[in-house]
């Protein structure tokens, strides 16, 4: 526990996390749209919503997970947590080389744009639905509880100490 420095705040990373999976449905939502009625105004939009999300926001969210939970997580001793925290971090990694190829079809989506094409868009849409759920799985079963108790505990050693220093 000697790698937390300061107290980390998990509201935003748990409001992300429901970001990210309204905005997931809302790709489910638009990957069935297009295959049943096309691209039109509303998918358009919803498309560039989406993309301006997981381009910005979600990158973000990946980057503190990998500056502020993971390092004591990994570093704390324990093989099967540092294991799960190794295996959300190459899922980082195949997140983004999966957006990297889907970007560029919601971008155009967006733009009402055709040359994207539709079984290759369908096919990137459920890995990504499918990669992006199963990490957020385990990072709210695992990885987010096992931090918040050890920041937990941190502050709790923190209060004792400054109780016991007032007291002497």
């Amino acid at each position: 526990m000697s790698a937390v420095s300061s107290p980390f705040n998990f509201d935003a990373l748990d409001a992300c996390h429901q970001q990210i999976q309204r905005h997931l449905a809302n790709l489910s939502a638009l990957a069935q749209q297009i295959e049943a009625d096309g691209v039109n105004a509303q998918a358009q939009q919803t498309a560039a919503d989406i993309e301006a999300f997981f381009s910005a926001t979600a990158r973000q969210h990946h980057q503190e997970e990998e500056k502020n939970v993971f390092p004591a997580l990994l570093s704390s001793g324990d093989a099967d947590l540092a294991s799960a925290v190794r295996s959300l971090q190459q899922d980082h990694g195949w997140i983004e080389e999966n957006w990297l190829e889907l970007a560029p079809q919601l971008r155009a989506i967006a733009l009402g744009n055709s040359w994207y094409d539709s079984a290759e868009f369908q096919h990137g849409v459920q890995v990504f639905l499918e990669l992006v759920g199963d990490h957020i799985a385990l990072e709210e079963s695992l990885i987010y509880p096992e931090s918040k108790a050890r920041w937990a505990q941190v502050l709790a050693s923190r209060a004792e100490r400054l109780a016991q220093a007032s007291t002497t």
